[in-house]
């Protein structure tokens, strides 16, 4: 999402309690630059994303590990909320929302004229059922944290009702990813092919690939396609290729490589989102060889953090410090940047008393451009302090099988960035949905508490550096860098998002000069 703003999530100054917990749509979606002239109406856009065909996921509510599905679903289907231009949260599916004084309730308005694709409208029921289907997936816990499927509940037509187990300030921005919403007591059966409320609704999809036609009816305003194509890819390389040879209009997230090879072609746009995907390493903390924290703090000494952003990333991407958000507008820029010092890692280990005879497996995927070869690097850095490091590379079906929240040490990627809590209560609370270092750590619970509780900005800013200092000093996250998105575009293609994440896929403002 929005990573390189830095617009604050709460109103300054002398605004009220109520102005700074309530939030209007309209004028604030994820727009693009604007270059080119006045938009024209018309045209079918031909996008290529990745994707796997043994990693398809139609379900809005399951676990979508390809970008293609991700893609076509968040075209089909609105969430609540949205990451914003000038606000970090705005509404979507949403006109507004407003919480308790106590924090732990809040009431969000579905927007008038909000109807489904067959023309029915859009209830605080339908809302309800979808939200509460989300939340008993597996990943749902993590997307709601702290909201029972029964405390969500409808307030009339057109006012949903969310009550948390604690107090929560930012639950309309963890509302933004995956609060995709269904049709009421919608069959699993019938899942791919329901309905959506987005700008776009599904003409058909076959294999990964999918077309979508323009919904003229849309609520959140006029959509200037008549269609989208989208291509699923399974390597960057055949993505680009297709885009070279003008198969395709865009190749989403092609990645550094592609960018450095277009970038000396005046007939295609390379179009970069700094600080548009997290690439840590993941180091599990509950047992194994990494549970020990001096044997984490070494291995994120190990790494040469400025040579794998120049190598793997091509230098399309940033340094990071091991703390995951960077886009936050409080992320913690005080805690001093982490650099390499081999001796100083050698001691720790030493001193943990790690088996340097052993050989350790870091296992990773090609999901995305520059993640296996991320692994490949850290392995030859590592060799420098005595660690020897096996990369093991799986499919991705595989992956998310057998490695992901179960490993002891793998690589994986985040497209959302601008939230230090959004990961905080994803991945790194104890019992969160998606801890992947399987981390638990009393004093980050409570810093991440506190932090929910806490309204005011001076006092929600010191908070949220002592929740980062110990994610800094302890968790099982090594993040040597932050990615740029690269999106490549042919000239007649306008509009294209500026925000990363979830902004990234909003295309109801692009249009085409032909």
């Amino acid at each position: 999402m929005d990573w390189n703003r830095r617009q604050v999530l709460w109103a300054g100054g002398g605004m009220g309690a109520a102005a700074l917990f309530t939030a209007c749509g309209g004028g604030d979606s994820a727009r693009s630059s604007g270059s080119g002239g006045k938009p024209r109406k018309g045209g079918t856009l031909r996008i290529g994303a990745l994707g796997r065909s043994s990693a398809i996921t139609r379900d809005p509510h399951g676990t979508q590990g390809n970008e293609s599905d991700y893609l076509v679903i968040a075209l089909v289907h609105d969430t609540l909320t949205a990451p914003g231009l000038k606000d970090n949260t705005v509404g979507r599916l949403a006109s507004s929302w407003k919480p308790s004084k106590d924090l732990t309730t809040w009431r969000f308005t579905v927007a008038k004229g909000a109807a489904f694709h067959d023309g029915t409208p859009v209830t605080a029921d339908d809302v309800v059922w979808s939200l509460r289907r989300l939340r008993n997936t597996p990943a749902g816990a993590a997307r709601l944290p702290g909201i029972k499927a029964d405390h969500i509940t409808a307030e009339g037509k057109d006012t949903v009702v969310l009550v948390s187990d604690f107090a929560n300030a930012e639950l309309p921005l963890l509302t933004r990813l995956s609060t995709f919403v269904l049709k009421k007591n919608t069959p699993d059966k019938d899942i791919a092919e329901a309905p959506g409320t987005g700008p776009f609704r599904l003409d058909w999809y076959r294999g990964g690939n999918a077309r979508l036609l323009r919904n003229a009816h849309w609520h959140g305003g006029p959509v200037h396609l008549d269609a989208i194509e989208v291509t699923m890819f399974e390597s960057p390389q055949a993505m680009a290729n297709a885009m070279m040879s003008g198969q395709i209009d865009v190749a989403s997230n092609a990645g550094a490589v592609a960018a450095r090879t277009a970038a000396a072609r005046k007939d295609i746009q390379v179009v970069r989102r700094p600080n548009d995907m997290a690439m840590p390493l993941v180091m599990r903390t509950s047992g194994g060889p990494f549970a020990d924290p001096g044997v984490r703090a070494a291995m994120k000494l190990v790494v040469d953090r400025k040579a794998m952003v120049r190598q793997v990333l091509s230098g399309y991407g940033t340094v990071a410090n091991d703390i995951l958000g960077t886009g936050d507008p409080d992320y913690a820029t005080s805690i001093p940047q982490r650099h390499r010092d081999l001796a100083r890692a050698r001691k720790l280990l030493k001193d943990a008393g790690f088996d340097f005879s052993r050989t350790y497996e870091l296992v990773t995927t090609e999901d995305v451009p520059g993640l296996a070869e991320s692994a490949t690097l850290f392995a030859s850095q590592a060799r420098e302090a005595g660690i020897k490091v096996e990369v093991v590379k799986q499919e991705s079906g595989t992956f998310y099988q057998k490695t992901w929240l179960k490993g002891d040490f793998y690589t994986n990627y985040w497209g959302t960035n601008d939230s230090v809590v959004f990961f905080a209560s994803k991945t790194m609370t104890t019992g969160s949905g998606q801890n992947e270092a399987d981390w638990s750590d009393k004093a980050f619970d409570a810093a991440y508490h506190k932090v929910l509780a806490t309204p005011d900005p001076k006092a929600r800013t010191a908070a949220l550096k002592d929740l980062q200092q110990i994610e800094y000093e302890k968790s099982g996250y090594l993040l040597w860098g932050m990615a740029d998105g690269i999106d490549l575009a042919a000239p007649a293609v306008h509009g294209l998002p500026q925000l990363p994440g979830y902004g990234r896929v909003q295309l109801e403002n692009v249009w085409l000069a032909r």
